[in-house]
């Protein structure tokens, strides 16, 4: 992961700018540039060297006096640049970050449309003296902006770094670009204009085809790479593809509660089978308390759910980084909002099943991605997200949504048939019911941190405290009131970044419940044992 900023107003020198971007070195440790434009703006990148790794890929790349500083990666970034060179473009890197100058020179913003990337990026354009931003289409990669008090824009890739400079801090839509003050929409990820049928084995082909090559082109690395590994469906389809790819042993990691590490064997069973080199990580009650509001800053969230999931997801990297040279980290989100999850087996119908996924998948830039790039980021660690894949992710939304709804009393049913030959996964691991990842880690993680909130407000009327805050978003339980006192220490008044609590669909029979773990479902059955 690396860090982009840029400002338009003249409130900063590169000094203040300098000491804004310690807040956020980890995410980009072996290099800091900044770079002064015209009339006081000012872009800068720190740089977490994955792609190119010799000085000469160090950003903002520069071209014909416009600047671009990006945070991604642009897959099959050898072919465009291959494509390029042939009209007379040059080179001076390995970087694949490089061709974005090049391509906004030749097809401006429509560019956008064009990347098949996981990025942010803010370019400056000499010819305009002004800002270009963009970010990709599910929110992969994070991007901030806000408006300074002469309402001069910032853009920043974490919300800390806007903290004093900006009244408002906004996450950037994905699937954007801004241009001339306004931002314009490019791709909905949420959109589909055509509705996929065929046969279970016709469609499931088109899934393995598609995820094997979405997790092919994210392990182009420079730099090591590892994966982390649940033991769950989808970390565990992740390494399993990757194994057959790879020339050498894939890196495996797992973490659990000391005292009931749910999925920890499950883990081990699925790196044994891929003779992976495999590590477990303990963590401890001591360890999840003492590092929650780290975490939490690092968040920048007060989600109950997003929270939970990124303890151990935090301390695993936090263990990564320390203990590994690991640079890059492959991961298993997004496929819940793809291919539903256990409360989605209560949606009352498959038009239901799709404007829910709709829904999840715009908002995915907020929870589950959020975690993967803070958890992983904030370690020196770059994410990799192979289920966000844009063409997987277009083709899975396209299927007709009656084939995706759970009428095989077995949740993502057509992803586990996609992969169902014997030789990917075991078949117990293959068919095994899902559980949530904070619960695999071990029940007592989120048992613990209730117990801990409600010991500190056992002496106070929490539920008063609670009423301090606007009715969206509002604590409702001493945990999330918690979680956002924590996030308003740091944060305060920047509660519209996070469009509210992950919840199931409360208008659902089944899913009007309090807590938005799964465990509190009536169909959670023997998931997490």
């Amino acid at each position: 992961m690396c860090t982009v900023f840029a400002y338009s107003g003249r409130q900063l020198s590169l000094d203040d700018v300098r000491s804004y971007l310690k807040r956020t070195v980890m995410r980009g440790p072996d290099e800091m540039r900044t770079v002064e434009l015209s009339r006081g703006r000012v872009i800068a990148f720190q740089r977490l060297a994955i792609m190119g790794l010799d000085e000469s890929g160090m950003q903002p790349f520069e071209r014909n006096g416009c600047y671009a500083a990006t945070n991604g990666e642009i897959y099959g970034f050898r072919k465009i640049k291959a494509e390029l060179e042939s009209e007379g473009y040059a080179f001076s890197s390995n970087s694949d970050c490089e061709v974005i100058l090049p391509l906004y020179e030749k097809y401006g913003v429509s560019m956008f449309s064009m990347l098949d990337a996981e990025y942010a990026t803010v370019i400056y354009d000499a010819g305009k003296d002004d800002f270009i931003a963009a970010r990709d289409p599910i929110g992969i990669r994070p991007l901030f902006y806000g408006y300074d008090s002469e309402w001069k824009i910032a853009f920043a890739s974490e919300a800390r770094l806007l903290l004093g400079l900006c009244d408002k801090i906004m996450p950037f839509p994905p699937g954007c670009y801004y241009e001339d003050g306004r931002f314009i929409k490019y791709h909905d990820v949420g959109l589909t204009d055509r509705k996929i049928k065929g046969s279970v084995e016709e469609i499931a082909g088109g899934i393995r085809e598609r995820l094997v090559k979405g997790v092919e082109k994210r392990l182009d690395s420079d730099a090591p790479l590892g994966f982390l590994l649940s033991g769950g469906l989808d970390s565990s389809l992740v390494c399993s593809i990757a194994s057959r790819l790879m020339p050498k042993r894939i890196r495996t990691f797992a973490i659990g509660m000391e005292k009931d590490a749910i999925d920890l064997k499950y883990a081990k069973k699925v790196a044994d089978f891929l003779k992976a080199d495999h590590t477990e990580v303990i963590i401890t009650r001591d360890d999840v308390i003492s590092h929650l509001e780290e975490v939490i800053y690092s968040l920048a969230t007060y989600d109950i759910t997003t929270i939970r999931a990124s303890m151990g997801m935090y301390l695993i990297c936090k263990k990564i980084h320390e203990t590994t040279d690991i640079r890059v980290l492959l991961t298993g989100e997004v496929s819940d909002e793809l291919f539903g999850y256990k409360y989605t087996d209560f949606a009352p119908s498959a038009e239901a099943f799709q404007r829910e996924a709709e829904k999840r998948m715009r908002e995915l830039y907020a929870y589950d991605v959020l975690r993967a790039d803070r958890c992983i980021a904030d370690n020196s660690i770059e994410a990799r997200v192979p289920f966000g894949d844009l063409e997987f992710v277009d083709y899975v939304m396209s299927i007709d949504p009656e084939m995706k709804m759970n009428t095989y009393n077995m949740g993502k049913y057509l992803l586990r048939k996609a992969f169902d030959d014997g030789t990917y996964l075991p078949e117990d691991i293959l068919w095994r019911q899902k559980a949530a990842f904070s619960d695999a880690v071990g029940h007592s993680l989120v048992n613990d941190i209730k117990e801990y909130a409600e010991d500190l407000y056992r002496d106070t009327d929490w539920k008063k405290l609670c009423m301090q805050y606007p009715e969206k978003g509002r604590p409702f339980t001493p945990e999330s009131l918690l979680y956002r006192t924590i996030f308003e220490k740091y944060y305060k008044g920047q509660a519209d970044m996070i469009p509210g609590f992950w919840m199931p669909n409360r208008a659902w029979p089944g899913c009007d419940v309090d807590d938005p773990s799964a465990r509190v479902l009536s169909n959670y059955g023997d998931s997490g044992k």
